[in-house]
């Protein structure tokens, strides 16, 4: 599941470079919650949870069907 959830991250980080910011993935753990680090303008930006979870959790439930919950680190 790390592997896919890494891919699904991939897809999601060209939107946030361009913004000036991006994701960093730091556990994947076995009860579907997967732990991020956003970094860059992303870190501190006030819209960073918007960011998480309309953006982060949103695309990896699509992606990797496993996932539970994303959250920030």
């Amino acid at each position: 599941m790390h592997e896919r959830v890494q891919a699904a991250l991939d897809l999601i980080r060209p939107a946030l470079q361009a913004d000036g910011g991006d994701v960093e993935l730091v556990e994947v753990a076995e009860d579907g919650v997967v732990k991020v680090k956003l970094v860059g303008a992303c870190r501190g930006c006030p819209m960073s949870q918007l960011t998480l979870a309309n953006g982060v959790e949103r695309v990896l439930k699509e992606q990797v069907p496993e996932v539970v919950r994303v959250e920030a680190v």
